[in-house]
């Protein structure tokens, strides 16, 4: 079972409604180009690979971490909303690109900072799936499946 391909959504979702589908990507202006670059083409494979039956933004943050809900501070954070006529989102930080690039190199950074845009797509999956796990679990299940989506991800180029 591949959770990012299994459709138990469609008993949740009124699938004649008009709602926005797909995955979208917002950049803070102050974001690195490089970022940027490597978002789109991995969004752009993404769509070419999976479907997002409920639109789901991912905003590219120009911080080291953000704020989750619960006061944390993380690199990444999804909200799936109660009601599936709300869209959901996600929140990354790339704030420290400069930093993780002068420690690990180029690609090693940019593929840090996809792994984190996959693992939280793996929480859209689980939220619109509705997958009942335990809160180790699901953190399991994402990391599991960011590393798998990777490695597919870079098996179609040769930098990310």
């Amino acid at each position: 079972m591949h959770i990012w391909t299994i459709d138990n959504w469609k008993h949740f979702l009124d699938c004649s409604d008009n709602r926005r589908t797909g995955l979208r990507f917002r950049y803070e202006p102050t974001v690195d180009p490089e970022v940027k670059n490597a978002c789109k083409c991995f969004a752009q494979w993404l769509r070419s690979e999976y479907y997002f039956p409920i639109r789901v933004p991912v905003y590219i943050k120009d911080k080291k971490y953000i704020k989750a809900r619960d006061g944390e501070h993380v690199v990444g954070t999804f909200l799936g909303p109660y009601d599936y006529t709300v869209e959901p989102y996600i929140k990354i930080a790339a704030g420290d690109y400069m930093e993780l690039k002068d420690k690990y190199g180029r690609d090693d950074a940019l593929a840090t900072i996809l792994t984190s845009i996959a693992h939280e797509l793996t929480h859209y999956y689980q939220w619109i799936n509705n997958l009942q796990l335990t809160d180790i679990g699901r953190e399991r299940q994402a990391t599991r499946y960011a590393h798998f989506i990777m490695t597919e991800y870079a098996m179609t180029r040769e930098h990310p």
